[in-house]
């Protein structure tokens, strides 16, 4: 039985609150590795395993409602999105950080739908063209472009995180199918500390900050989005996502005292005015 496309009203409500949690993400993340507070590793195994905890009573499902099939694939794509995120925050801050991160996501998805056959209208190609270019101009060379490492890691993350939206586009019961996926996901990330590495830290508010990234802002979130997803095509999907940037730069700004650069204002201008005109822009209809 296939799932019932939620109403506009609801998926628009249900996208707002999932973009407010990706944009927390983002600044307890910052927040917690700037301050040295945690490793970048322990800090993404801590997110996940409190994710799963939290996720753990909605792994059986409603009785009498659709199951949604285990999803090793989407449970990789989580992993390596959670740590490529984790890592690239040691040096970005949380505006360039989640502009990288949903700018690639972007790419993805967009990328996606055109190869299953949506087809954007002139104005709307012309708004992803300028999101796109908002994203080069962030890190073109220069001399105040992000850390390339951190830029590379980051990207990585959003191609990732790209993949695993679009493995939940249409998951008859998305609850379960977000629990499943964090419970495959929290023990192959246990494991990623037994990598060589820089010593391990861990202090009160930096396992406080990874408990509430894991347990609140990505188990609750992605649940939501997951159920939001029913109500959006993969191109857009990729372009709601964009708005991010904004407010966790917002967040940056307001917690974190982050100084927003001239590269990161023309970025971030290209980057949603580019959404901004796709998202007004009609879509060609389908034959």
């Amino acid at each position: 039985m296939s799932a019932r496309t939620p109403p506009a009203a609801r998926t628009v409500a249900l996208t707002v609150l999932t973009l407010c949690a990706f944009a927390a993400n983002s600044v307890l993340c910052r927040l917690a590795l700037r301050t040295e507070a945690i490793d970048p590793l322990s800090f993404t195994v801590l997110r996940l395993g409190s994710g799963a905890l939290v996720l753990l009573p909605l792994l059986r499902g409603r009785s009498g409602q659709p199951r949604s099939p285990w999803s090793p694939g989407a449970a990789l794509a989580l992993l390596v999105y959670a740590i490529g995120f984790s890592l690239a925050y040691v040096w970005l801050t949380v505006g360039t950080g989640s502009l990288l991160l949903f700018g690639s996501v972007q790419v993805t998805m967009i990328g996606a739908g055109l190869r299953a056959g949506e087809r954007p209208t002139p104005l709307r190609a012309l708004g992803l063209l300028a999101a796109v270019v908002g994203v080069v101009v962030l890190v073109a060379p220069g001399l105040s472009a992000p850390e390339p490492l951190g830029a590379v890691l980051m990207a990585g993350a959003g191609i990732a995180w790209g993949a695993y939206s679009l493995l939940g586009r249409g998951v008859p019961a998305p609850m379960q199918a977000t629990a499943r996926n964090f419970l495959l996901a929290a023990p192959f990330a246990a494991l990623v500390l037994l990598v060589p590495g820089p010593q391990r830290t861990f202090t009160t508010d930096g396992v406080l900050l990874a408990l509430v990234s894991g347990g609140v802002a990505s188990a609750l979130g992605y649940v939501i989005w997951y159920s939001a997803l029913r109500g959006h095509s993969a191109t857009s999907a990729a372009i709601v996502q964009l708005t991010v940037p904004v407010l966790a730069g917002m967040g940056g700004v307001v917690f974190l005292g982050e100084r927003p650069t001239t590269r990161l204002f023309a970025a971030g201008a290209l980057t949603l005015g580019g959404v901004l005109v796709a998202v007004l822009a009609r879509r060609r209809p389908t034959r």
